[in-house]
């Protein structure tokens, strides 16, 4: 099988949730570290306008948004299954609210001043700027919760994980599930980017509990790669060839036509191709790059926007 390629970062919460998934499947991959904010001329080459971190990478064919890798990783390490067969819908229902609604008020409580500071501290000022600049063109329109605001919510989720906690090692039962790597993420920020604010955590020991149990998953082995070496991967690959799933057209959109995909809130930045594939949950793009070639480019359909080009 051709190596896994995740393109992250070590400060980005989302590929710290990739890193463990891919720990708890003892999936060897290769390490390619991007830049946290534009420019990204590599990453754009593979993804074609999608800049979110992280995404994976085999061969020629690009997976973006975590909920999405996850899916591909179960298929290709199914055991431990990340969606156990009792669970699995409450499992990606908790997921879901975890990198969303847990997400964004863990990281407008850890990116207050006395967080910030600590996670900038000894870059020079022109660092932060550039960091809250670029943030803030990726969330354009997004409602953004106050510091105060995003504590008293943040507080309450602790509480419910810690709940949920009480009789059992993680959230939906004895092994981690997917509910459990989507919580996890914007609380590892917490303790370990933003230390000068984890206090609030030490009111739910049950979760600090289970952290260390998360933790002690690892990440699993990985080896150095380049973003060029990645690209001549690509470039040197042919896309896996698509299943014959049912074509699900929601849109009124053929497959063969020309339209872009791109994320509903953060991160909207469009990527544009050729629809090859619409099936229940995903859409795939074929697109050409002067530098990676020809490759495949897919995303959920949870999440995601599809629109025709006219």
């Amino acid at each position: 099988m051709s190596d896994l390629i995740l393109h992250h970062y070590p400060t980005s919460p989302f590929s710290e949730k990739i890193r463990l998934v891919l720990g708890l499947k003892q999936q060897a991959w290769k390490s390619v570290l991007i830049p946290s904010i534009l420019p990204k001329p590599d990453v754009l080459a593979l993804t074609g306008g999608y800049r979110r971190t992280p995404f994976l990478q085999i061969g020629a064919d690009i997976y973006c948004d975590t909920a999405l890798v996850c899916d591909v990783l179960e298929h290709r390490q199914p055991e431990p299954p990340l969606y156990p067969e009792a669970t699995k819908g409450l499992a990606r229902t908790v997921a879901q609210w975890a990198d969303g609604t847990v997400f964004w008020a863990a990281m407008a409580y850890n990116l207050q001043p006395r967080g910030a500071a600590g996670l900038f501290a000894g870059l020079p000022p022109e660092a932060a700027q550039a960091f809250a600049a670029d943030r803030a063109a990726m969330g354009q329109n997004m409602t953004r919760l106050r510091p105060a605001d995003a504590t008293s919510a943040y507080k309450s989720y602790l509480r419910r994980l810690a709940h949920m906690l009480e009789q059992q090692d993680f959230l939906l039962g004895a092994a981690p599930c997917v509910a459990d790597f989507a919580a996890y993420h914007p609380l590892w920020f917490t303790r370990h980017r933003t230390p000068a604010v984890a206090d609030i955590l030490d009111a739910t020991p049950g979760v600090l509990a289970w952290m260390d149990r998360m933790a002690a998953l690892g990440h699993g082995p990985s080896a150095k790669m380049t973003s060029a070496e990645a690209i001549a991967v690509a470039a040197a690959a042919e896309p896996l060839p698509l299943h014959e799933a049912h074509f699900q057209d929601d849109h009124g959109i053929a497959l063969g036509s020309r339209v872009t995909v791109s994320a509903e809130s953060f991160g909207t930045d469009p990527t544009e191709g050729e629809l090859v594939a619409a099936t229940r949950t995903q859409y795939t793009l074929r697109r050409t790059d002067p530098r990676a070639g020809t490759v495949h480019v897919h995303f959920p359909r949870v999440g995601f926007v599809l629109r025709a080009l006219a």
